[in-house]
């Protein structure tokens, strides 16, 4: 068991090492055997003439596909000394919230960044997915998929501890007041007792059906964007044989945060005290589903935060952060035998395992047509009587 503020301290040596000593090799184009390159460097804790000294027992860092890697980041406008910066300067914040997989998860103290642990399947799942991603990437930079910064391993005492640098979805800064992990299944799909009592529960397909039975309203272009976005991401898995992979919907209200702030401040003052938004440099939801051409478009994005606006069927205005979790599961024997005895148990139709096409399509329809809707257009006044409630439209 690496003590934790270890593990934190062997990931940033190690990290401030791969980054400077990749700096001085020149860019180049991806090879196909840039994949499969894996470089290792041992820190004894005396130091030696390529690593300094430190505290820690001795460790050896290894690092995935590195030119790769940097290549990935730079396609996501990731600077190396911002990437350094973020993850090396000030310490990792550990985040109490590990989910079932039992992982443990670190965000850099400027909230860009996650760093989750991986089990060693996953990692290897990751590293024959790269050439992949990498041709995916290329032709879409624009995916609500996981965006991968690097994949390392620290091996200590005998342990081999993997972790996979990626974008963090939900920001610190803001508050989330809902929180869905969303599959499109409906079998078991209830947060548990003891996930509810947590402070921030995550909710499930049922949860959201009963909490949200209208769904979340977003204006006609957003839809488009949003649901073009969430098919393509869906071939891509597909076609990599994922499935049980989530959607993570984060939803901030912007009625509720004034409320909480008015209470904070005893008298409403204006938004003075509203916390730092994040720097939202990199992929925010919004910029994922948007692509360049909304770029300093019309929409303001700086006072979303990189949230997506949407209301709610009351008309509240609300900030939603998204991204598809949970893509390194394959669906290997093991997913395939927990599908035939789930579905002789249970119609097979509803259970959260199935084929990928099957699972794709089910994702999707469910997210675009229970999840997220288009706001109505303003029925003109003689329907209105016939077509029931219209959602409001503020200005």
């Amino acid at each position: 068991q690496t003590t934790s503020s270890a593990l934190k301290g062997a990931i940033q040596l190690g990290i401030t090492h791969t980054v400077g000593s990749l700096s001085t090799k020149p860019e180049r184009d991806v090879l196909m055997q840039d994949f499969y390159v894996v470089e290792s460097i041992f820190f004894p804790s005396e130091g030696s003439n390529l690593t300094p000294a430190h505290h820690y027992n001795d460790f050896r860092f290894k690092t995935y596909a590195p030119v790769a890697f940097r290549y990935f980041r730079e396609l996501f406008g990731i600077r190396p000394d911002d990437y350094l910066y973020s993850l090396c300067n000030d310490p990792l914040i550990e985040l109490s919230n590990s989910g079932a997989s039992g992982s443990l998860f670190y965000v850099s103290s400027d909230d860009e960044f996650i760093i989750k642990t991986v089990q060693h399947k996953e990692a290897e799942f990751l590293q024959k997915l790269l050439p992949g991603y990498y041709m995916n990437l290329n032709q879409n930079p624009r995916t609500l998929l996981p965006k991968f910064y690097g994949l390392y391993c620290v091996q200590a005492g005998g342990k081999n501890i993997r972790i996979v640098v990626m974008n963090n979805l939900l920001p610190r800064s803001v508050r989330m007041h809902l929180k869905y992990d969303l599959k499109g299944s409906t079998y078991k799909r209830r947060a548990s007792q003891k996930e509810r009592e947590k402070v921030f529960p995550t909710y499930k397909d049922l949860d959201f059906m009963q909490d949200i039975p209208d769904g979340l309203f977003l204006d006609s272009d957003m839809y488009n964007a949003l649901c073009k976005t969430l098919q393509r991401d869906c071939l891509v898995l597909q076609s990599f044989k994922i499935m049980d992979y989530s959607l993570l919907v984060g939803i901030h209200s912007l009625e509720q945060a004034q409320r909480e702030r008015g209470v904070a401040d005893g008298v409403a003052t204006a938004d003075t005290r509203r916390p730092a938004p994040q720097r939202a440099l990199y992929s925010t939801a919004m910029e994922s589903i948007q692509g360049e051409a909304r770029r300093g478009g019309t929409i303001e994005t700086d006072d979303q935060m990189g949230g997506i606006p949407a209301r709610n069927a009351k008309g509240e205005r609300l900030l939603l952060y998204i991204g598809i979790i949970d893509v390194l599961q394959s669906y290997r024997f093991v997913k395939k035998l927990e599908h035939s005895w789930k579905a002789l148990v249970h119609d097979g139709d509803t259970v959260s395992v199935h084929r990928p096409s099957f699972y794709a399509e089910r994702f999707q329809r469910f997210m675009c047509n229970t999840v997220f809707r288009k706001i109505p257009l303003k029925p003109s006044p003689s329907k209105k009587s016939r077509s029931g409630p219209a959602v409001p439209r503020r200005s």
